[in-house]
């Protein structure tokens, strides 16, 4: 079993509402192909350290969430990375691997 942590920042000019199920939607799809999200750390809105212009609009803050993965293969992390890349509402992710 591999063992990852992904970071995203969710956009803040959506609804709190929007926000949450954005997370939520995100977390579905790992666990639809069958990895398991043991740990979700839900950070709030924070300052990013650099403004990132995503589109039309420029950020300088988002809503940072850290979730703790567990998967037997990768399917679930790339198709993770493909949908948070095309995304509108996510401005950055991190997908890092962690040692056993």
């Amino acid at each position: 079993m591999r063992h990852y942590e992904i970071m995203f920042i969710v956009k803040p000019t959506l609804s709190e509402e929007a926000i949450k199920a954005t997370a939520d939607n995100f977390k579905n799809v790992l666990e639809k192909l069958e990895a398991t999200v043991t740990n979700v750390d839900e950070w709030g809105q924070r300052s990013l350290a650099y403004d990132i212009k995503k589109g039309s609009e420029t950020f300088k803050s988002g809503y940072y969430y850290v979730y703790e993965v567990d998967a037997n293969s990768h399917e679930a992390i790339k198709e993770f990375d493909r949908l948070a890349r095309i995304s509108p509402d996510i401005i950055r992710h991190l997908i890092i691997k962690k040692e056993d």
